[in-house]
């Protein structure tokens, strides 16, 4: 893992780091997506943490798939077509799926470009932000592919149907303040403010009661695809589970007392 990913702890928030920049952070190959599959369920699986960080190392955030293992045999193409599909499928596949199953709230610092799988990459995460040098395309078309890591169920989701369109069928790179525009990310900074902005956040998330964030999350995904009244008989019962927590009663104590809760995550 160490060689495809940093993964740096600091009290409750957890950074990770793709670390391939000679390569931009390219994420198609198997062992990255291995990686980075099991650092996220890791993170997940602590209940002490609170919050992840995703960025990248070097100048890109992820240049997405690696255009020099696309011939057949070579990385996601496979030497008939049945094998590619198996190769997407058991390969970076994986990485939306495992994204969509993490309770712990995921924040994407996109330090520079977010090329094709690499933006869908970024808007796998719930919260996006980015330096004042990223840049963003949903380029598949450009090589001759389609979105294959699930760009097309996510983007529309992110910045909406017209928009998400625009991009996959041009292929156009937009700059960050376009994707401030366009609410792919939620705010735009210097460069050298990306990492410590992204922490102030991911702590302000984290000084919340923990299971409450996290449930809170799993009901928004759930949201996305689900009827009104479904997402409410989903509220009803996780709404019984923390009503039941001492977070949730020290937190309405601390507000009557008026002093700072503390929050222990049960």
């Amino acid at each position: 893992m160490a060689k495809h990913l940093l993964t740096e702890r600091d009290g409750t928030v957890v950074t990770i780091t793709l670390n391939l920049p000679e390569a931009r952070n390219p994420i198609s190959d198997n062992a990255m997506v291995d990686a980075l599959v099991d650092a996220l369920q890791e993170a997940d699986g602590d209940p002490a943490v609170r919050a992840v960080i995703l960025t990248g190392a070097g100048s890109a955030f992820s240049s997405g798939g690696d255009l020099s293992k696309m011939k057949p045999g070579l990385g996601l193409r496979g030497e008939q077509p049945v094998a590619t599909v198996r190769n997407y499928r058991d390969g970076i596949q994986r990485l939306p799926l495992a994204f969509q199953q993490l309770e712990v709230p995921v924040i994407a610092a996109v330090n520079g470009p977010a090329v094709g799988a690499g933006c869908d990459l970024a808007c796998m995460c719930d919260i996006r932000i980015a330096s004042q040098t990223a840049r963003f395309a949903e380029s598949f078309v450009r090589v001759g592919l389609v979105p294959g890591d699930g760009g097309a169920w996510l983007l529309p989701r992110v910045i909406g149907w017209p928009r998400a369109t625009e991009l996959a069928l041009t292929g156009r790179m937009i700059d960050a303040a376009a994707a401030l525009d366009w609410g792919l990310v939620t705010k735009v900074v210097e460069p050298d403010e990306l990492m410590p902005v992204a922490r102030e956040l991911a702590d302000e998330i984290a000084a919340n009661p923990p299971r409450a964030v996290r449930l809170t999350k799993r009901l928004l995904r759930e949201a996305q695809d689900a009827s009104l009244g479904t997402v409410l008989n989903l509220s009803a019962a996780l709404q019984a589970v923390v009503h039941e927590t001492r977070d949730h009663e020290e937190a309405v104590a601390a507000f009557l007392e008026r002093r700072k809760p503390t929050f222990t995550g049960n």
